[in-house]
């Protein structure tokens, strides 16, 4: 293959044709040992972001297999509230791999490039904390759990390609089919639907090799039955640059990602024994990349993300580690 990107010619085309949006259920983290309940939800940190995440334009399928690791924790004085309970000084790990993929059609939609796909995680989990007892005393806790999280069904993905310009439209929908107990640290699933519209623009270079993404949404959650809690809506934004280098026989991308999440509308329901219980994150951090293309109609692309809090309210504050694999055929 010729380097069309020192030429000027279609290598960002041929990457950003390359990927669907890698956008991993919550369930992937420690699901409530996160205060899931308490000021956020199924999307988190690193879901769509960077050119490995934009929405495909190349007719095909794409499989996406996916890792990631958390590490947590929240002051002694702080409750959160999870699966029932009030727990304070929570600290949380969590290792899950996730599955899944996408196929985007050639006959195009309202002008747009229109995909579908499933992604479905098995979780590992961990969680300390101190927990209330009715009768206000504190003890402590160890839970853990292993498990298929909740899925998250794509049935909507569509872009539109102008230039070196592309908008996104989507709408992720998070599916209750992990297993989810009350009174218990650790849940693979959060036991309620979340509806994710999202919509974004993103800046792709293919004569200099630089590119840029800003991506924003909005949730929806239904009702918690077994704790009858409501979570708020949380307003996300992440914004992502990214400069691409030939690299042997392929391509390295050097870049970083900035998220913010804000819950607008507070939590609710009896269950919501803390009140609106606002929270919010932000964070920064590095993202790294390698394209390899094979022949005109197959590409594997990787890339490690590092996304550390640096600012968060009412949830845990720790360091997201993403491995992203996508192959398109």
């Amino acid at each position: 293959m010729t380097l069309d990107f020192l030429k000027g010619r279609g290598f960002l085309r041929l990457v950003r044709n390359l990927v669907g949006y890698a956008l991993v259920v919550y369930a992937a983290s420690p699901s409530d040992a996160k205060a899931a309940q308490g000021g956020t939800g199924h999307y988190l940190p690193g879901g769509i972001a960077t050119l490995i995440d934009l929405a495909p334009t190349k007719p095909g399928w794409v499989v996406e297999p996916m890792y990631l690791h958390y590490a947590g924790s929240a002051s002694s004085s702080e409750a959160i509230p999870v699966s029932g309970l009030l727990a304070a000084g929570l600290n949380a790990t969590s290792d899950a791999v996730l599955f899944g993929g996408l196929y985007t059609f050639e006959q195009m939609v309202l002008g747009a490039h229109y995909s579908l796909g499933a992604y479905l995680p098995y979780v590992w989990m961990s969680a300390t904390a101190e927990v209330r007892t009715p009768i206000g005393n504190r003890q402590l806790r160890q839970d853990s759990a292993n498990g298929v999280g909740d899925m998250m069904l794509m049935p909507l993905m569509m872009a539109w390609k102008t230039g070196f310009w592309q908008i996104n439209a989507l709408l992720p929908i998070y599916a209750p089919t992990g297993e989810y107990k009350t009174d218990r640290l650790a849940n693979p699933g959060l036991n309620y639907w979340t509806f994710d519209p999202i919509t974004g623009v993103s800046y792709n270079n293919d004569k200099i090799g630089f590119n840029a993404a800003l991506h924003g949404g909005i949730t929806a959650n239904t009702k918690n039955t077994a704790t009858d809690y409501t979570s708020g809506s949380i307003l996300h934004f992440e914004a992502s640059i990214q400069q691409l280098l030939p690299a042997g026989p392929g391509f390295l991308g050097i870049g970083a990602e900035a998220f913010y999440q804000q819950q607008v509308t507070g939590d609710s329901s009896p269950g919501a024994t803390l009140g609106d219980f606002k929270g919010h994150t932000v964070g920064v951090g590095p993202a790294l990349t390698y394209v390899l293309p094979h022949g005109d109609k197959e590409t594997f692309v990787a890339e490690f993300r590092w996304l550390p809090e640096i600012e968060v309210k009412n949830r845990l504050k720790g360091d997201y580690y993403w491995l992203k694999l996508v192959y398109q055929f």
